[in-house]
């Protein structure tokens, strides 16, 4: 096994964490897009979508997206990575792309306690918990289409990851 594994899902179902300890056990790369992006911004996304926009910015996650993805790597997704359709393309047809699906309050809970929430921008202005039911219902079905597979992610990132290995090592028993 040396493809890419792509994690999607919203912002704050853990795929950065995950992504981590994923990478540690395969041996792999770890790399985050969102981190990446603003490394290459020299900025902030949230101060990059208010100065260039929402469609310059999905066009240098694009360009991320492409740049990272090699073998041996195991690439965390921004949230909204998949509302593009070359990106769905690309991350199925070079690597298994694994889904962490999270309950809606609790990704209410974990992006409310989280301090670092500032680090990307709000999509509608509205409250959090508003904002997240409507991208959820936007963007559920993009990633079920893009999903190779879809993993729990309510649990601890210890079980995500047994559970993202097992469904791998079965990917490999029917290649």
């Amino acid at each position: 096994m040396s493809f890419p594994v792509y994690l999607i899902g919203a912002r704050g179902c853990g795929k950065t964490t995950v992504g981590k300890l994923l990478a540690r056990q395969l041996d792999y790369h770890f790399c985050d897009t969102d981190q990446q992006l603003q490394q290459h911004l020299e900025q902030s996304i949230a101060d990059y979508v208010e100065q260039y926009g929402w469609e310059m910015f999905r066009q240098q996650e694009h360009q991320t997206l492409t740049a990272v993805a090699s073998n041996n790597t195991v690439v965390a997704t921004g949230g909204g990575i998949i509302l593009r359709e070359d990106n769905r393309h690309h991350m199925s047809h070079s690597g298994t792309v694994i889904w962490l699906s999270v309950d809606h309050q609790i990704l209410v809970e974990r992006l409310t306690a989280d301090p670092e929430i500032g680090q990307r921008p709000t999509l509608t202005g509205r409250p959090i918990t508003e904002e997240l039911y409507d991208v959820l219902q936007q963007r559920t079905p993009l990633y079920q289409q893009a999903a190779h597979h879809v993993i729990d992610a309510n649990q601890p990132p210890e079980k995500i990851v047994t559970d993202i290995l097992t469904a791998l090592s079965h990917d490999a028993l029917t290649a």
